[in-house]
């Protein structure tokens, strides 16, 4: 693909459209008899879909041999972090009213806070290292491990989900088998190696 700029451009526009539907019911008052538990969870759930996507830009870029997927990857990893923002302020803003010193006796009340806010402060790090200076401050190598910290974020992500729907549960445990099949196929293409003389269906980096 030539035209990456307008490509990415694209994708923006489109990530942002969820947002604006959203504000839009809001607005409208189309959220339903709770509208902050609608926002809460939409906000949650689209942490959860663009995390999950970008996730799936190596495996398709492997498989495919399209490498410049991979160029997409960083927008939506960050787009997961800012939908993400959104959910905890959703929380902090309408839940706890901006009394910060009532969250630690809530995350006790309800430990599915707890994880949820872990997932998203194990994305901090990730969405702060996702320049090319921070890349070439720690290292390719370093900066690799660290990001690997997504599959744990996107699990507990999901741990978080499966806690707070607490009877549907079809919808959290569809997003942890597309988890589990995306980190299956990376510790698949890390660790299995074809006899010699076989073909693979994986192309090589």
């Amino acid at each position: 693909m030539k035209d990456i700029r307008f490509a990415k451009f694209v994708l923006f526009v489109n990530a942002l459209v969820p947002l604006v539907l959203l504000l839009s019911d809001v607005w409208r008052k189309q959220v339903g008899a709770n509208p902050l538990e609608f926002v809460t969870r939409t906000t949650g759930m689209l942490t959860i879909v663009f995390l999950l996507i970008s996730l799936a830009v190596s495996p398709l870029r492997r498989i495919t041999g399209a490498n410049w997927l991979i160029k997409f990857r960083r927008m939506l990893g960050l787009f997961a972090f800012f939908y993400g923002s959104l959910h905890l302020l959703t929380y902090v803003a309408f839940d706890r009213f901006f009394h910060l010193t009532t969250i630690p006796a809530d995350i006790l009340k309800r430990p599915f806070i707890a994880v949820g806010m872990t997932a998203f402060f194990l994305m901090l790090p990730l969405a702060i290292t996702s320049t090319d200076a921070m890349v070439k401050r720690l290292g390719g190598k370093n900066w690799a491990l660290l990001h690997r910290i997504v599959y744990i974020a996107g699990g507990l992500g999901v741990l978080h989900y499966y806690l707070l729907v607490k009877s549907d549960v079809r919808l959290p445990l569809t997003f942890a088998f597309v988890l589990a099949v995306l980190l299956g196929f990376r510790l698949l293409t890390k660790y299995y190696k074809p006899p010699i003389g076989s073909s693979s269906v994986v192309p090589p980096r």
